[in-house]
């Protein structure tokens, strides 16, 4: 198995276990970076996109074969994209969740989210490892 594959397979488990914690025990946390702004229920957006992470999850587990490998690869990319301001409404709103209970452990997290999205990329683009 080379490189590629092993970073596919990980943020596939990665997301089924976020997924998981959206629908179960970490429900309340999530609500903590869901934006005031939204027009939606806290609850609503945090089960929706636990959803979205099990089948993005289950699919980078299950797609191995280009070109649907590098299309799940830019969705799971694409979700981090547009969950990204919840990110940011945690630091801006100064809501703790998940251990980030100062401004500065909430702006250090923001640096996580660029770096799922260049995973998402690198583990599904076509090539060797």
């Amino acid at each position: 198995m080379n490189l590629r594959n092993l970073g596919q397979g990980a943020l596939g488990l990665l997301l089924l276990t976020a997924g998981t914690g959206h629908l179960t025990s970490q429900r309340e946390e999530f609500q903590a970076q869901v934006p005031s702004w939204i027009p939606l229920d806290p609850d609503l957006v945090v089960v929706a996109s636990g959803l979205v992470e099990l089948g993005l999850g289950a699919a980078l587990l299950a797609t191995w074969k280009q070109p649907a490998r590098r299309l799940v690869g830019a969705a799971a990319a694409g979700f981090f994209v547009a969950v990204f301001p919840g990110n940011i409404a945690q630091l801006a709103e100064h809501r703790d969740g998940f251990g980030l209970d100062t401004d500065r452990k909430r702006a250090l997290r923001l640096l996580g989210q660029p770096a799922l999205v260049a995973w998402a990329l690198a583990a599904t683009r076509s090539g060797r490892a």
